[in-house]
């Protein structure tokens, strides 16, 4: 009887040994089907996202030329206000002489109707 209960223990014992062995053999195997199911599942979205975020880094950066050629161009008008002072001045300038122009051809029309008058009046002893 002790031979026959010594003979279970042994082949429990060794059952359970290869159970152990089995599981130990296929668990990193188990594992990597693990991975390869949620990376199957995973990356299909973790693409678009990334797709994503990649359009939305050009966009980012497009945004930001915009932003530094705007800036550059405010600073380019703030440091030419001599500029613009020089041509407002010479535009003040210009209006100036051009009202000068009217008056002066206004005077030689009003002299030029006197003179051709003058020569239209009768002459004669009264």
């Amino acid at each position: 009887m002790e031979e026959v209960d010594m003979e279970n223990k042994a082949k429990r014992v060794s059952d359970k040994l290869t159970d152990s062995m089995y599981i130990l053999a296929n668990e990193p195997s188990v594992a990597l089907f693990r991975l390869q199911e949620h990376v199957r599942k995973s990356l299909p979205e973790l693409v678009e996202h990334k797709v994503d975020m990649q359009s939305r880094e050009q966009q980012g950066q497009g945004l930001i030329y915009d932003v530094d050629y705007a800036i550059g161009a405010v600073n380019n008008i703030s440091r030419s206000a001599a500029t613009f002072s020089n041509v407002e001045g010479l535009l003040r300038k210009a209006v100036a002489i051009k009202q000068q122009l009217n008056k002066a051809s206004s005077r030689t029309l009003a002299d030029t109707a006197c003179n051709t008058g003058a020569t239209l009046r009768p002459t004669g002893t009264f």
